[in-house]
């Protein structure tokens, strides 16, 4: 199942993301293996959110060659590291509410369900995990 429309991945697209510092990639025997998108606030999914209580993850991505190498919990630890470094409370996700082994990957790696929320016609399942 396509997880994002093929404009959104675009170069150009991308550009202003990558220049802010808001993608990090993950490196794996010298190649790059998987990557995830940092940022302030998501008021479109998380739009009662207080201000800068979390940062939001966006674009987890494993390469298919790296999958099943545990590269995608590497990427949320090393997010909630981050997020922990910035002085916020959570680390916070969402993903289409259907995706039963995203929601059960976000679960494993200690995020809780915090509620679902309309996104225009798509439900999606808010994640967050408490960073102490």
């Amino acid at each position: 199942m396509p997880l994002w429309k093929e404009h959104d991945l675009q170069v150009e697209a991308l550009i202003p993301d990558v220049r802010a510092g808001r993608y990090h990639l993950a490196m794996l025997r010298g190649s790059a293996a998987g990557t995830l998108k940092l940022q302030d606030s998501d008021l479109s999914i998380w739009p009662d959110a207080e201000p800068d209580a979390a940062l939001y993850l966006h674009r987890l991505a494993v390469r298919r060659h790296f999958a099943g190498r545990g590269v995608s919990v590497a990427l949320l630890t090393y997010a909630a590291d981050v997020a922990r470094a910035a002085g916020r409370r959570y680390l916070r996700l969402d993903c289409d509410a259907a995706r039963v082994r995203l929601v059960e990957l976000y679960l494993s790696a200690g995020f809780r369900h915090h509620s679902d929320h309309m996104a225009g016609a798509y439900r999606v399942a808010r994640f967050e995990k408490a960073l102490s």
